[in-house]
């Protein structure tokens, strides 16, 4: 138990430190996402779960996290055309280079390293660099 507690204190401390090292002052993002997951693991499987919760809090967080479902209704009013691709559409898929038309993220929304488009009537976040789809939002 007295791990468990040691671990949630030393946690507490993350988010404050983290949003401090951010200029942008973005809300949620990594550092958010896996204090959260952190936290969240360390209660419920130990210092493992710490350490399994904090990865996996990180790449939620990175990529829009929480702010989800207001940036889905901010693409909806925005009204891209959507591209229709012809393979079935899962994270990880490359985007064809050619056709396909990428549009910044707001910062308010906390995942600028990544572009937006719409593929068969579905929100995806894409890495600009690779064209891979990072995320498929519902």
């Amino acid at each position: 138990m007295l791990t468990k507690l040691a671990i949630i204190s030393a946690l507490a401390f993350i988010p404050a430190t983290a949003f401090a090292q951010n200029p942008q002052g973005a809300q949620g993002g990594v550092a958010a996402g896996a204090a959260t997951g952190a936290v969240g693991g360390a209660i419920v499987g130990g210092p493992v779960g710490a350490v399994v919760g904090g990865v996996g809090g990180a790449v939620v967080g990175a990529i829009i996290g929480d702010n989800t479902p207001r940036f889905q209704q901010y693409v909806v009013t925005q009204k891209r055309p959507s591209y229709t691709y012809a393979q079935p559409l899962s994270v990880g898929v490359e985007l064809p280079n050619d056709g396909v038309t990428y549009y910044e993220v707001p910062a308010e929304y906390g995942a600028t390293q990544y572009r937006y488009t719409v593929v068969n009537n579905r929100t995806v976040l894409v890495d600009p660099r690779t064209r891979r789809v990072v995320q498929v939002i519902d």
